[in-house]
Formats: C-alpha cells, sequence, structure tokens
C-alpha cells in the first residue's frame, strides 16, 4: 500500500456525546499521541544523518529502528482500541499470513499481522514488516483468496522496500513521513464514520496537496510491482491467482455504484491503492501466464543458504493453500466488529430474510447469543453443529464458553479438558478456557488458569491479550507478584509505557519478592524507562496517571 502523507496537527474537539464526535476525539488523541510518540525516531534518524539524495533505501533506517517504530505504532493502535484482540482471528491472520510470508521474495523477513475492527474495506503494511486488515475488507470478500490477495500486495510493498522507500523520498522532500505516515492511517480508519468537512479531513486534505502529484506517479509504479510480486506469491502458496483482479474489480465497481449513490462510502483500500481497468487486465494477463505455466512462478525463490552459490533458484514452495477456517473468521468477526451484540443479532436477521443462514452465519449468530448473555439459546445452536461438524476446534470453544455461561460448569470443564489434551499449548484454546475459568473469580480457577497458561509464557512476550489473561489468573489464584509483572506488560503492549513503568517500581518495593522474581522486574525496568524517558522529553505523560 502506498501511504501519503499528511501530518495530524487539528485540536482536539470538544466531546458531544454522538457516535461521531466519540469517534472524531479518538482520531485526534491517537494522531497527536503518535506524533509524539514517533517523533523520538524520526529526531534519531535526523541526528544519525540521513542520507543524501541517490542513497540506498536501506541506510535510512535499520531492520531494528523499523521493527522499533512498526512496534511503536501497533502499541498507540491498541491504547486507543482500533484493534480487534480474538485468539482465534488471530490464529487465522497469523496462519494466512504467515504461509504467504513463507513464499515471499523475502522469507527471512519477520511479519506481524494484526486485525483492526473499523468496518471500512481497507489494509496497509508500515516498516518492520507490520501488516494490519481491517475486519470490513474481510467481511466484503467472498473467499480466503481474496483476502490472501490483499495480504500478498501488502507482504509485496514490504519485500520490495516500497514503504522505506517512500521513508527516503519524503525526507529529500524535508516531510516529517514516519509521523505523518501514521496520522495518515489513523485517519482513514476514522473517514468511514466522520463527515467530509471535519478536522480530520482538513488536516489529512492540506497535507496531501503538497506532494500530490509526486505520490500518485508514485503509487502507480510500486502499486504495479506489489500486484506482480503478489501474484507470484499467491501462485507459490497454492491460492487461486485470479483472486486479486477479482476482488479488485469487485472493489471498484462498488466505489462507481457509490460515486452514484447505490452504497455509502467508496471503499478506503481505494482510496490509498487506486485500481485502474489497465492494472486489472494486467493482473488478469499475469494471473493467466501462471495458470499456463505453474512451474516456473513456483520455483522462483532465492535461496539465502550461505552454502549454495548466490542468486541459487530453490524448486519447492512452503506448504500453503486454505486455512480451512474463513468462513468462520468472516462470521465472526462480523460479531466482534459490530457495535453490540444486539446490532450482530439484527444484522443476522437480516441476511436470514433473504435466505436461509448457511453454518457459518449460524455459528456466527450463535457468538452474537453468547455476547448477549444468551447463554442457552448459544449452546443449543452450537450443539447442533457440532454434531454436524464434529471435532471443529471453533465450534468447540464457543460450545464450551456457552455451557460455562449456562449454568453447567461440569460439561465446560470436560470440553475444554479434551480440546486441551489433543491440542496441547494451542494459544487460541488454552486463552478461551483460561479466560472462562477466571470469570469464576475462585483461587482454584485461577491457579487451574496459570498452568494451563504458564507453558505458552515464553513465548508470550509480545501477546497483551495473553498478558492480561495471565494476569487476572494470577490474581485470583492468589500471586500477586506474577499478576503484577504481567498487567505491567499488558499495559507496556498497550502504549502505556509510563503506567507499566510505574507498577513494576511499585512491584518491586515488596517485600516477599524472591530472587528471580526481583532479576525480572529489574531487566524490564531498565528495558522500559528509556522509552518512558524519550517520551517525557517529547512531552508526552500518560493522561490517566495525570489526572492522580
Amino acid at each position: 500500500m502506498t501511504i501519503h502523507t499528511a501530518t495530524p496537527t487539528c485540536p482536539h474537539p470538544a466531546p458531544t456525546g454522538r457516535p461521531e464526535d466519540s469517534r472524531l476525539r479518538r482520531t485526534t488523541l491517537l494522531s497527536a499521541a503518535v506524533v509524539f510518540a514517533l517523533a523520538s525516531a524520526f529526531a534519531s534518524a535526523q541526528e544519525s544523518r540521513l542520507p543524501d539524495i541517490g542513497s540506498s533505501a536501506g541506510e535510512l533506517l535499520t531492520p531494528h529502528r523499523q521493527r522499533e517504530y512498526g512496534s511503536m505504532m501497533l502499541a498507540q493502535l491498541r491504547h486507543y482500541d482500533y484493534t480487534l484482540e480474538d485468539p482465534l482471528i488471530a490464529s487465522w491472520l497469523d496462519t494466512l499470513g504467515s504461509r504467504l510470508a513463507a513464499n515471499s521474495d523475502r522469507p527471512q523477513l519477520p511479519f506481524t499481522f494484526f486485525m483492526l475492527r473499523e468496518r471500512q474495506i481497507n489494509a496497509f503494511a508500515t516498516l518492520g514488516g507490520y501488516v494490519g486488515v481491517n475486519s470490513g475488507l474481510v467481511l466484503a470478500a467472498e473467499r480466503e483468496d481474496e483476502v490472501a490477495a490483499v495480504l500478498s500486495h501488502e507482504i509485496a510493498h514490504v519485500t520490495q522496500q516500497h514503504v522505506l522507500r517512500a521513508v527516503e523520498r519524503a525526507q529529500r522532500d524535508q516531510l516529517p513521513i514516519l509521523l505523518a505516515m501514521l496520522g495518515a492511517v489513523v485517519a482513514a480508519q476514522a473517514s468511514g464514520g466522520t463527515s467530509a468537512d471535519n478536522a480530520v479531513q482538513a488536516a489529512v486534505v492540506s497535507g496531501l496537496g503538497l506532494m500530490q502529484q509526486r505520490q500518485i506517479d508514485y503509487t502507480r509504479s510500486n502499486e504495479s510491482e506489489a500486484d506482480r510480486i503478489g501474484i507470484q506469491t499467491l501462485a507459490r502458496s497454492h491460492y487461486d491467482t485470479a483472486a486479486m483482479a477479482g476482488f479488485f474489480g469487485t472493489l471498484n465497481s462498488r466505489s462507481r455504484a457509490n460515486r452514484a449513490g447505490y452504497y455509502g462510502e467508496t471503499p478506503g483500500y481505494l482510496m490509498s491503492h487506486p485500481v485502474t481497468t489497465t492494472r486489472i487486465s494486467e493482473a488478469k494477463a499475469l494471473a493467466e501466464q501462471i495458470a499456463r505455466a505453474p512451474a516456473h512462478f513456483e520455483a522462483d525463490i532465492a535461496s539465502d543458504n550461505p552454502l549454495l552459490p548466490s542468486g541459487l533458484k530453490i524448486g519447492s514452495s512452503v506448504a500453503g493453500g486454505g486455512t480451512g477456517q474463513f468462513d468462520y473468521a468472516r462470521e465472526r468477526l462480523r460479531v466482534l466488529s459490530a457495535d453490540s451484540p444486539s446490532d450482530a443479532i439484527r444484522e443476522y436477521d437480516r441476511l436470514a430474510k433473504g435466505k436461509p443462514l448457511n453454518d457459518a452465519q449460524r455459528y456466527g449468530l450463535a457468538v452474537a447469543k453468547l455476547r448477549a448473555n444468551q447463554g442457552a439459546g448459544a449452546a443449543s445452536m452450537l450443539a447442533e453443529l457440532l454434531e454436524k461438524h464434529p471435532g471443529d476446534l471453533w465450534l468447540s470453544l464457543a460450545l464450551g464458553e456457552a455451557e460455562a455461561r449456562s449454568g453447567k460448569a461440569d460439561a465446560a470443564d470436560a470440553r475444554f479438558e479434551a480440546i486441551l489434551k489433543s491440542m496441547p499449548q494451542n494459544r487460541p484454546a488454552a486463552l478461551t478456557y483460561a479466560r472462562t475459568l477466571a470469570e469464576r473469580n475462585s483461587p482454584a480457577a485461577g491457579k487451574r488458569a496459570q498452568a494451563i497458561l504458564r507453558p505458552l509464557l515464553g513465548q508470550s512476550g509480545e501477546d497483551p491479550e495473553f498478558q492480561q489473561v495471565f494476569a487476572r489468573a494470577s490474581e485470583i489464584a492468589g500471586d500477586p507478584v506474577r499478576a503484577g509483572e504481567a498487567y505491567a506488560e499488558s499495559a507496556y503492549l498497550n502504549g502505556r509505557a509510563e503506567q507499566a513503568l510505574v507498577q513494576l517500581n511499585t512491584l518491586r518495593r515488596r517485600s516477599d519478592l524472591d530472587y528471580y522474581a526481583r532479576a525480572r522486574i529489574d531487566a524490564r525496568i531498565a528495558a522500559i524507562t528509556p522509552t518512558v524517558l524519550e517520551l517525557k522529553r517529547q512531552g508526552i505523560r500518560d493522561e490517566d496517571l495525570q489526572r492522580h
């Protein structure tokens, strides 16, 4: 994706209580926070003597700094509740994205895929291999191949260094691109629910005017290359290579209908990814070329093995193909991205008027009822579906939750324990069961939840949802030290570095700390302190701590 540049400078609007005003306030708060939070990254790049015109993109920011930027951006998006955190959705998206990344031109690059709750159709890639996908894009897709097509396109923007080159190009124009990029992303996230003349839109439009023509020219070449590389990645991953042109064509048709007034807004994806009939035709032609000679495109990944000749092409692609979870993932997203469970139920009522709900949609309706505290009704629907699809993880976990919510704790425990026995250390299963246990608020339930989660601790250092659930389990289990550490880690991962540091320093004063706990806490304090000091230097203070 080509990210247009705009510096968010609008003041905080006075809240009026209307949903659109709340949304605007969240947007401006996030924009302002990110401007300050990322100022250190841009300042560091300037202080280390940014490259002269003509230097390579890789000299501007090291891979480590790029990952730092991406991580900081994700933390801020989490802080202002733009992300959608769900273990099943995260597992599906990561599986899909990781398969595509492993079959890309640079499979050694690290990637982080995350879901945003926004229903506008959009996706973006930024520095460090961070790729965000709006819920609306998945809801608009009819099959997983279409989502894979968009992801492969975004992955190509990273592997071909399009984002990094945009940073260097903007630096030559003396624009603070590291700050502006996220400002544009945030504005795009909010554009679906705010009026065209609000302060955010005005700030974006004025910023875009500075580089409009150069950005348009730059976009065309990068989008064409990302299409070409992305389609090759689709082929290696055994997805339908025609899905990219097909999905772009569908979005383009919707855009024309929107301009005619038949739908609501133009898909945000088309605003940042201009689609023309020529571009769609080129994508179709390449897909047909690959279909005629698939082996050629599956065998052109360069090996990075130092024991093999430089540039040698390896002839086998990493295993790919559909996850088999798309239909359930889309319906789960329909529920989790709705404004409320009752809104999701009404949405399914409307869908049912056209034709009977399919099994995936019935699963979604059951999840909506579960979230609306209709445990018994949800359990009945899920039990019927599970008879039809025995052993399905998504159905089994939802039924376990429904049984627990409808007063059948023993049945729920038996179901969850059986799942964990057959799928030990499965993240969605462990988190779902632990969260269900934590709702009982008893020491025994807390200790069992701790035991379930502890094997996953080593691989969950950057997982805020895991840290939150583990913190609650430790708290009710009577383990305040572990609870405090996990709560602090969750705060840090959710963009509250200062709050995390305060919690850790408070925890460090406890007299009952053993040697290992003190060493862990001291290490985290040392790691977090520089971030907090830099944020303070930039004038950023945690708003909750300031109020106290």
